[in-house]
């Protein structure tokens, strides 16, 4: 058990006990999160937030292509909603650009073929 100052003992969870699936689908979310902050999507106008770095957000979507395509098949019926996601995130970062590139050339599309 860890404590922390002033609170409860928490359990801490072995990492060894964790299934292969949980941590690369926690590690999409977070790839997805963190894309979709660098992309300004949790601002009301996405142009405007403090957070937006396209720079960064294409290696995040692009990363998490990666990721995806590499564990696809272990991701059983978690593969769709991650696929969904990352499909969106490609677009929103398409969306998102001044001089949008040719489909098949955006962040992550090398891993997940063209995105339209």
């Amino acid at each position: 058990m860890t404590e922390l100052p002033d609170t409860p003992p928490v359990p801490v969870r072995e990492l060894a006990e964790i299934p292969a699936v949980e941590v690369i689908t926690r590690s999409a979310v977070m790839l997805m999160s963190a894309a979709a902050e660098k992309l300004g999507l949790s601002a009301e106008d996405p142009h405007d937030s403090p957070h937006r770095d396209l720079d960064e957000a294409r290696r995040l979507i692009t990363a998490l292509a990666g990721l995806v395509t590499a564990s696809a098949e272990y991701l059983g019926p978690h593969a769709g909603p991650i696929r969904d996601g990352l499909k969106t995130l490609q677009l929103a970062f398409r969306e998102s650009t001044a001089a949008p590139e040719e489909p098949g050339h955006g962040p992550g599309e090398k891993y997940t073929g063209p995105v339209w």
